[in-house]
């Protein structure tokens, strides 16, 4: 089985997509992982070698089917703890994120099938990002950032991104939620424009 470190290379890789097109360069998966380049160049090779990327140096890092498939299970594990956290423990959505990145790795199959009946089998995560079902199908709505919005554009906020915890708060503050309906140029907190994505 792969290893946490791979399986948080792939759920990465995965992620940097979902919300838009372009594909991750070894750069910024150095940078949202927190971790030196070379160190990446290193993990990359390893990570095509097992057949879970395609990349070519210097180019952006893409995942084959297999490295999906791997990605898919762990992003559903990971959004599934989160929103376990959030409804049976009291966690804010500013909380949950480092707590899942733990568990996620220590949790058998079966406890997540557990957590997952007993929360009705939930489509999405506190986030608004969508838990991929068991057999690794996502289902999501047309969105469009809130900094790509045409002025005037309003839509129910779809999702809101879960990197920066202090944003996430201010956001909350500011009666934002997931659900919430918005209009691009509403007021939001400096930053929120490029954290949130409305319905299209």
């Amino acid at each position: 089985m792969p290893s946490p470190a791979v399986d948080d290379y792939l759920k990465t890789v995965y992620a940097h997509t979902e919300w838009q097109d372009a594909p991750i360069t070894p750069s910024v998966l150095a940078a949202r992982l927190g971790v030196a380049p070379s160190s990446v160049t290193e993990m990359v090779k390893k990570l095509a070698a097992q057949g879970l990327v395609a990349h070519e140096p210097y180019r952006a890092v893409r995942l084959t089917p297999q490295g999906e498939r791997r990605a898919l299970e762990m992003t559903r594990r990971h959004r599934l703890i989160e929103t376990w956290l959030v409804r049976e423990f009291g966690y804010t959505w500013d909380e949950v994120h480092d707590e899942a990145e733990v568990l996620e790795h220590a949790i058998s199959d079966r406890l997540l099938e557990k957590i997952d009946e007993r929360l009705g089998r939930p489509r999405f995560d506190p986030h608004g990002d969508a838990i991929p079902d068991a057999s690794g199908r996502v289902e999501r709505e047309p969105f469009v950032l809130l900094a790509d919005a045409s002025p005037g554009h309003e839509g129910h906020v779809l999702r809101v991104s879960d990197r920066d915890p202090d944003l996430l708060r201010a956001i909350e503050d500011a009666g934002i939620e997931v659900g919430s309906v918005l209009r691009a140029g509403d007021p939001v907190p400096p930053g929120a424009e490029d954290a949130i994505w409305l319905s299209a």
